[in-house]
């Protein structure tokens, strides 16, 4: 049962926050101006089948401040097993609406991820919107691991208030978790392929994709061989292990078949 203060939820063996993106926000600034390192991460089918597989990893998103649902799968499981998940909260776009702020309040932000011409373009593009917002510092996401202990204590000597981490998962959360103490950023979030976006690399879905839960399907026809395993297959993987009832998919004590099965034929209904 989610808890009146924060909402909070065990669902699929992972810990949620069924906040909308404005109570997001709100949480986020608590957390800035509490200063102490905290970790936020968001949560879809894709990651379920990572945490399914790694005990650590789920270990490490349930141990994390504030973890938002982004998966439009994982809207609808929820909501099919009675649990009041109002929206998404996706990456990307608290990722946006945390610059805004940023720049607003004063918060300095730290840019780690992508490829260096990516990085600063997100940047640019940043600073030309946000002429206020206080650029903490950045590096590209090309580095040997023995330059880890480095880059964190880079980070923490910006003293940013804001880090963006454009990691693939689960190396983003593995990453943030293990240099989180080191960093004392107050708020870090792993924003995977929004640098890309941002920088035109790569489009996001139109928003009536977004809307009906089809903006995955988006970013795989855009890169059909790099998502294949990771979409096509891992909606899969995310279906059959509900309907088999696995003991990571149970809610207390309430298999997720029904919900989760919904979820599958209207996914496919899409399609027919």
């Amino acid at each position: 049962m989610a808890s009146e203060q924060n909402k909070r939820v065990s669902l699929l063996g992972i810990q949620l926050d069924l906040l909308t993106m404005e109570e997001t926000l709100a949480r986020v600034e608590q957390i800035i101006l509490a200063r102490h390192p905290e970790q936020h991460v968001v949560v879809n089918a894709s990651k379920v089948n990572l945490i399914a597989k790694n005990k650590e990893l789920q270990e490490i998103v349930n141990s994390c401040s504030l973890i938002n649902v982004d998966g439009q799968s994982i809207v609808w499981a929820g909501r099919f097993l009675g649990f009041p998940v109002q929206e998404r909260v996706t990456g990307i776009d608290l990722f946006s609406n945390l610059v805004k702020i940023a720049a607003k309040k004063g918060y300095r932000v730290y840019y780690f991820g992508a490829e260096e011409e990516v990085v600063e373009k997100v940047i640019q593009i940043h600073q030309e919107t946000f002429p206020a917002l206080k650029i903490a510092g950045y590096r590209n996401g090309y580095f040997e691991e023995e330059d880890s202990l480095s880059i964190a204590e880079e980070i923490r000597d910006s003293h940013a208030d804001i880090l963006f981490v454009a990691f693939s998962s689960p190396k983003k959360e593995f990453w943030i978790h293990r240099y989180k103490e080191i960093m004392n950023v107050p708020f870090s979030m792993g924003v995977g392929g929004s640098f890309d976006i941002i920088a035109g690399k790569t489009k996001r879905a139109p928003s009536w994709m977004q809307k009906i839960g089809l903006e995955w399907f988006y970013r795989f026809l855009q890169e059909p061989r790099r998502m294949f395993r990771r979409y096509l297959l891992g909606n899969l993987t995310f279906f059959k292990a509900g309907m088999e009832g696995e003991t990571a998919w149970k809610i207390d004590n309430c298999n997720v078949y029904l919900g989760i099965s919904i979820c599958f034929w209207r996914w496919l209904l899409f399609f027919l």
